[in-house]
C-alpha cells in the first residue's frame, strides 16, 4: 500500500506529501551542522517504509509520522538530530497550547518563546518560571490600565484593548515595560538623558543615577561637551583636565558591571559638540574595539559647522569652561575623519544637534543636548520617554493597508503610552519632575519590511518611500489627534502653555507623541522586522539562548515559495549561505526583487527611507545604513551629506566586517556542507553590533 492520506490534529483527513517530513529532517540536520540533504531524502524514505507497512489498514497520524522520523533518526545514530527534531515539536506544542488559552491567534514564533522565557517571565526566588506569555499580557495591561480609575473612566474595559492589542501582537511596549509593568521595581522606560557637569561630584553623582536607572532597563545618553578639554587648568589641585573621553571610561565600566547582574545590557549614548576641544579623540575613541563597548558615540554637529563643511572653510574649537576660542580646524578635514572612523568602526554617528532643536516641542525649558542610546529620542537633561511600537505586518490585509485597524491600535497605544507616564516609578525625583511636565511618549513603528513584502511593493523603490511617508504621516495625524482628545479630558501636559503646539492645539496631553525606534527584542516577540529596516538576511541560522541553534527563514518568503512551487529546505538552506536571494537559481526575478536584504539595497534608499519617516516623527528616527565590507570611505561621506540635506536629526552607519563584536555573521557557521549566515537570538535586523538593538 502507498501512503497517501495523514490524519491532522484537528482530525481532518489531507493529502500525505513526503517533502514535510523531508524538510523538516532537513532543518533537524542543519541546526546540529550536518546540512546533508541526501541524509534527509534517506531517512525519510525508511519513515514512509515503515508508516505503510504499520499502518496499511488505516490512516496515520501527524504524531505518528513525527514519533517514527524520531525513531530511524536514533536507529541510523543522529541522536542529536533526533533530539533537534524533538525539541522543536515540544516547543511547536506549547505555542499550539498557548493559542487555545490565549482564544485569540498570536503569531509566537519558536524563537519569540525561547526569548520570552529567558528575558521577560517573571520568575521566583529559584529562577523558576512563574507566568506564560498570556499572564504577562495580562500583568502589563492590568497594570497600565488601572490609571483610568483615577478619571472616572472604566479601568477593566481598557485592560481587556490593552491586553488583547499586545497578545494578537498589533502593538507591543518598549522591554522595560515588559519587565517591569505590575512588579515592585515598576520602572517603565527605555530611554532616559542625564546631565554631566564639570566637577568630580557632579561626574561622579551622574554615574550613580546612571546604575539606578541602568539597573531597571533603562538606557542612557549624555552630553559631555560641558566638561572642559584634556590639559586644561583645574584650579581646586592645580593640576590639569584629563577630558572627557578619560571620564567616558568611568561610566563604560561601570556600566560593564552593572550589565553582568541584569536581565540585559547597559547601553549608553555619548555625546561631544563638534566645537569641543577634544573633538579628534572623541572621533577616533572607538577605533580600539575594546574601548568604551558599551557606548555608542556621537558628534553633534552645528549649523555652523555644516555651513564650514559645505563652503570649505574653516570653525572654532571653544572650551566650554570659559567660552575663549582656542584653535581653529577644517570643517572638512573633520567630516573626512568621521566619515573615515565610522568607516572602520561604525563610530561615531552624527547628531544634527540644531535641527533637533527647531523641533524641541518645549524650547522654554531648555535646549536639547542629547539622545537615548541609538539617537532616536532627543531628551532634556534628566528627561525619560517610555516607547512602543506598532507591528506594521498585522495592519495588512488581503494585499492593501487595513487603515481602520491602523487608526484604532494607533488611538489605544496612545492611551496605553499616556497611561505610563502616571504609572511610571521613576529613578529619580529629577527624572520624574521634568517627565510628568512634558509627558513625553515615542509611538513607532515595526514590521515596516514585511508589510512592504505583503503590499508586493519592494524596499528600495520610490513606491516604497511613499508608503512609508503615507503610512507615518497617517500614524502622527491619528496619534496627535488622540494626544489631543485626551489633553482635552485629562488635562495637557504642565509645559504645554509655553510649548510649540500652544497656538496650534486647544490642548495636547503630550509634548512629543511618535519616535521610531529600533525594535530588538520586541520584533522577535512580535515575529517581525526591526522597526523600519529592510530584511536582513532571508534564512539563515539563529543561534538561540541556551547554546542550541534553529534554522529560520522568513515566513513570508517561505509562504511565497510554497504558493509558487518552489519550496525546498535544500533551496533554504543554500539562501542561508549568504542570507540573500540575488544569486539564487530557481528564485523567480518577481521575488528576488521583493525579497531585497540590507546588504542588497544601495545605501542612498536607507537615507531616503530615514527622511521619509522623519517627515512625520516628532522626535526622531532610528535606522542603521548597512553597507558592504567593500564600501570605501567616501560612501561613508556621501550618506553623511545626504542625511544632512534630507534633514534627518542623524545618521548612523555600519559597515558590515567593521566591528569584531557582531551579532550578525555572513558565513561564519561552519558545517560539513559549507558556511551559513548566523544571527544571534535577539538580533532583528538594523545595526549588528551588540549595542544598536537596546531599546527594544
Amino acid at each position: 500500500m502507498f501512503l497517501t492520506k495523514i490524519k491532522k490534529r484537528d482530525g481532518r483527513i489531507a493529502d500525505f506529501d513526503p517533502n514535510r517530513i523531508k524538510n523538516a529532517v532537513h532543518k533537524a540536520f542543519l541546526a546540529v551542522e550536518l546540512g546533508d540533504g541526501e541524509k534527509a531524502e534517506t531517512i525519510t524514505q525508511e519513515v514512509i517504509k515503515i508508516l505503510e507497512k504499520k499502518f496499511k489498514d488505516q490512516t496515520p497520524t501527524v504524531e505518528n509520522a513525527q514519533d517514527t522520523v524520531i525513531s530511524v533518526l536514533k536507529k541510523n545514530g543522529y541522536e542529536k538530530v533526533a533530539q533537534e527534531y524533538q525539541d522543536y515539536r515540544k516547543k511547536k506544542e506549547e505555542l499550539r497550547s498557548l493559542r487555545k488559552i490565549l482564544g485569540i491567534e498570536p503569531k509566537l514564533t519558536v524563537n519569540a518563546m525561547e526569548v520570552l522565557k529567558a528575558r521577560y517571565l517573571l520568575r521566583d526566588e529559584q529562577e523558576n518560571i512563574i507566568e506564560n506569555p498570556t499572564q504577562l499580557f495580562q500583568r502589563v495591561a492590568k497594570a497600565i490600565a488601572k490609571i483610568d480609575t483615577t478619571f472616572g473612566d472604566d479601568a477593566a474595559k481598557t485592560e481587556k484593548i490593552f491586553y488583547e492589542m499586545m497578545a494578537r501582537l498589533d502593538f507591543l511596549p518598549n522591554t522595560p515595560t515588559l519587565f517591569n509593568a505590575g512588579t515592585d521595581i515598576g520602572q517603565l522606560s527605555a530611554c532616559f538623558v542625564l546631565p554631566v557637569g564639570d566637577s568630580l561630584n557632579d561626574i561622579f553623582n551622574t554615574v550613580k543615577n546612571m546604575a539606578l536607572i541602568e539597573q531597571t532597563g533603562g538606557g542612557v545618553g549624555f552630553d559631555f561637551s560641558r566638561l572642559r578639554p584634556k590639559g586644561d587648568i583645574v584650579r581646586s589641585t592645580k593640576g590639569v583636565a584629563s577630558g572627557p573621553v578619560s571620564f567616558m571610561r568611568i561610566f563604560d565600566t561601570a556600566t560593564e558591571v552593572i550589565k553582568a547582574g541584569g536581565k540585559r545590557r547597559g547601553a549608553m549614548m555619548g555625546i561631544l559638540r563638534v566645537d569641543h576641544p577634544d573633538i579628534l579623540e572623541f572621533i577616533t575613541a572607538k577605533q580600539n574595539p575594546m574601548f568604551l563597548s558599551n557606548f555608542n558615540v556621537s558628534v553633534a554637529a552645528t549649523d555652523e559647522f555644516m555651513a564650514a563643511v559645505a563652503a570649505d572653510g574653516e570653525y572654532w574649537l571653544v572650551n566650554p569652561r570659559n567660552k575663549e576660542k582656542v584653535e581653529k580646524l577644517k570643517a572638512r578635514d573633520v567630516w573626512n575623519l568621521m566619515a573615515r572612523s565610522a568607516w572602520a568602526s561604525g563610530d561615531p554617528g552624527v547628531v544634527f544637534i540644531d535641527e533637533i532643536n527647531r523641533h524641541n516641542p518645549t524650547p522654554q525649558v531648555g535646549r536639547i543636548e542629547s539622545t537615548n542610546p541609538c539617537g532616536e529620542q532627543p531628551l532634556l537633561p534628566y528627561e525619560s520617554c517610555n516607547l512602543g511600537s506598532i507591528n506594521l505586518s498585522r495592519m495588512v490585509e488581503d494585499g492593501k493597508i487595513d487603515w481602520a485597524k491602523l487608526r484604532e491600535t494607533v488611538r489605544n497605544a496612545v492611551h496605553f503610552l499616556d497611561n505610563v507616564v502616571d504609572v511610571n516609578v521613576y529613578p529619580l525625583k529629577e527624572i520624574a519632575d521634568i517627565t510628568r511636565a512634558n509627558r513625553k511618549i515615542g509611538l513607532g513603528v515595526m514590521g515596516f519590511a514585511d508589510m512592504l513584502i505583503m503590499l508586493g511593493v519592494p524596499y528600495d523603490s520610490e513606491e516604497a518611500l511613499k508608503i512609508g511617508e503615507e503610512v507615518m504621516q497617517f500614524i502622527e495625524e491619528e496619534a496627535h489627534q488622540k494626544s489631543r482628545e485626551i489633553g482635552e479630558l485629562r488635562g495637557s501636559f504642565p509645559n504645554f502653555e509655553g510649548s510649540i503646539w500652544k497656538d496650534k492645539y486647544g490642548a495636547f496631553r503630550n509634548a512629543t507623541v511618535t519616535t521610531v525606534a529600533p525594535t530588538g527584542t520586541i520584533s522577535i516577540i512580535a515575529g517581525c522586522s526591526s522597526g523600519i529596516e529592510p530584511l536582513f538576511a532571508v534564512s539563515f541560522m539563529r543561534n538561540v539562548l541556551g547554546g542550541a541553534r534553529l534554522f529560520e527563514t522568513n515566513a513570508l518568503f517561505e509562504e511565497t515559495a510554497k504558493a509558487r512551487g518552489f519550496y525546498s529546505a535544500k533551496l533554504l538552506e543554500e539562501i542561508a549561505r549568504t542570507g540573500s536571494v540575488q544569486k539564487i537559481e530557481g528564485v523567480p526575478d518577481d521575488v528576488k526583487r521583493l525579497f531585497v536584504t540590507a546588504l542588497d539595497i544601495a545605501p542612498v534608499w536607507h537615507v531616503r527611507m530615514q527622511a521619509a519617516f522623519q517627515k512625520s516623527t516628532d522626535n526622531a528616527v532610528s535606522k542603521t545604513v548597512n553597507l558592504p565590507n567593500e564600501a570605501k570611505v567616501e560612501d561613508v561621506r556621501e550618506i553623511y551629506d545626504l542625511a544632512w540635506q534630507l534633514k534627518c536629526k542623524g545618521v548612523t552607519v555600519f559597515r558590515y566586517g567593521s566591528k569584531p563584536e557582531q551579532v550578525l555573521y555572513i558565513g561564519q557557521v561552519k558545517a560539513k556542507e559549507g558556511s551559513f549566515v548566523s544571527a544571534q537570538s535577539e538580533y532583528a535586523g538594523g545595526c549588528p553590533t551588540q549595542n544598536c538593538p537596546f531599546p527594544a
